[in-house]
């Protein structure tokens, strides 16, 4: 498995790369900030975030193809989820259908929540996207502790970074030596020895979580993140937090200007 597919393209020379961690962090907060307390029903407010993101995926020379790639795998797990919301919400009936036994109404309300959602989401998701593909993601923790963020929490995710690749390719090979065993057989025999898999995958990662816990113990490990390179507060991550700040405050005045 690659072991590069978060920030693929961090190696990058552009504006948004030189930035420090730091400054992308929490630019990148109040921008979903922003876009989660935007009212219902204000698309220009939200044609603003998204000229403001795609600007700046512009500039960050991330393959379009690539952000459009990742920002839909995620989608369908939103949609899963607010897919119900239009039948479900109060309101004037836009529709009504009738499935088997039961006839089920849309509303406008509940369509006008269901599309807002999908758009907070996808600015949101867009965001983080430019985080992670322009940030290495040892600098991205290291930005994480700088900020004072709870190091349980830095830990953890640096684990994960680390360890997923390794658990994806245990995983590939007993997939393999199952498959090279005729893995066959009637439906129940298919779940037994998929469970039987998950058991050990479960028991292999619980030892090697021992063993790496007990090597890095041994190595002097304290918590702490460190990189080669260290990070500095510079006059551009000024200019681009306040810029983005008032891009920001000014789609606030657009929000109030619709009340």
């Amino acid at each position: 498995m690659k072991h590069s597919f978060l920030d693929q393209y961090s190696d990058r020379d552009s504006l948004i790369h030189r930035l420090d961690p730091r400054t992308k962090l929490l630019t990148s907060l109040l921008f979903i900030l922003a876009v989660v307390l935007t009212p219902p029903g204000r698309w220009p407010v939200f044609a603003l975030y998204f000229i403001l993101v795609a600007a700046l995926l512009i500039l960050s020379r991330v393959p379009l193809l690539y952000v459009l790639k990742r920002s839909l795998v995620i989608m369908p797990f939103v949609v899963l989820i607010a897919v119900f919301i239009p039948f479900f919400k109060e309101g004037e009936i836009a529709g009504s259908y009738n499935i088997w036994l039961w006839q089920l109404s849309v509303t406008y309300n509940g369509l006008q929540v269901f599309w807002n959602i999908l758009a907070k989401a996808w600015l949101s998701i867009l965001s983080l996207i430019l985080l992670t593909s322009t940030t290495r993601f040892s600098q991205l923790l290291k930005g994480m502790e700088k900020l004072r963020l709870p190091g349980v929490m830095t830990m953890i995710l640096s684990f994960m970074y680390r360890y997923i690749f390794v658990l994806v390719d245990e995983v590939m090979r007993m997939k393999q030596a199952r498959d090279s065993r005729n893995f066959g057989g009637g439906r129940l025999r298919q779940l037994g020895t998929i469970g039987n898999m998950i058991g050990t995958l479960f028991i292999r990662s619980y030892e090697r979580g021992e063993r790496v816990y007990a090597a890095m113990m041994a190595r002097g490990f304290d918590g702490q993140t460190r990189t080669l390179e260290s990070l500095s507060f510079r006059p551009p991550d000024a200019l681009f937090g306040l810029s983005l700040g008032f891009i920001l405050i000014l789609a606030m005045v657009l929000n109030l200007w619709y009340l």
